[in-house]
């Protein structure tokens, strides 16, 4: 079991009845998904591109990623609905765990120049989404074997109602937030 989940069960659902007042467990809110999103919009002039940008996704989360097709016809970008245009993976249970303790204790701290991540990137609903610029702060990524630096949109998906008790909720999981 990952050391993120044996901390939620035993430090932080402790922490967040003390804090919000929670009458029962099930009230106390927990990481429901995480999903990795990465676009790849040279994608439409050249289909390798978006192999290794699927290869760089499974090799960072560790699950397969699906790859996103685009909804609507957009001509002053030259896309066609339907074209691959990004791929995603959604991570629940160990390997999201797993993920999340990785991006927070290893990639975070790699990014130059870090100070910490956005405190107010929440969408008013306890979602936090989080911009990466380049795929190299992950250690499984081999610097020599990249063709091009890619970013990617990390989306932490809770049960928190507000934007208060997600943020609670991610600062006991060490979420690094600039002050």
């Amino acid at each position: 079991m990952s050391r993120l989940k044996d901390m939620y069960k035993n430090e932080i659902v402790d922490a967040m009845i003390k804090k919000f007042g929670y009458k029962n467990i099930m009230e106390v809110p927990k990481l429901d998904k995480i999903v990795v999103n990465m676009g790849v919009g040279e994608a439409k002039d050249n289909a390798k591109v978006l192999d290794a940008a699927v290869a760089d996704m499974e090799l960072i989360t560790g699950q397969k990623a699906v790859t996103t097709k685009a909804k609507n016809s957009i001509a002053n970008f030259k896309i066609r609905e339907g074209m691959p245009i990004g791929c995603k993976v959604t991570l629940r249970g160990e390997k999201m765990y797993e993920f999340a303790d990785r991006l927070i204790n290893l990639a975070l701290p790699r990014v130059r120049d870090f100070r910490g991540v956005n405190p107010n990137a929440f969408d008013g609903r306890g979602n936090y989404a989080l911009g990466i610029k380049e795929q190299l702060i992950f250690p499984e990524v081999e610097y020599d074997k990249v063709d091009k630096v890619r970013g990617m949109d990390v989306i932490f998906v809770t049960t928190a109602k507000t934007d208060e008790e997600a943020r609670e909720l991610l600062t006991l999981f060490n979420m690094p937030f600039a002050k």
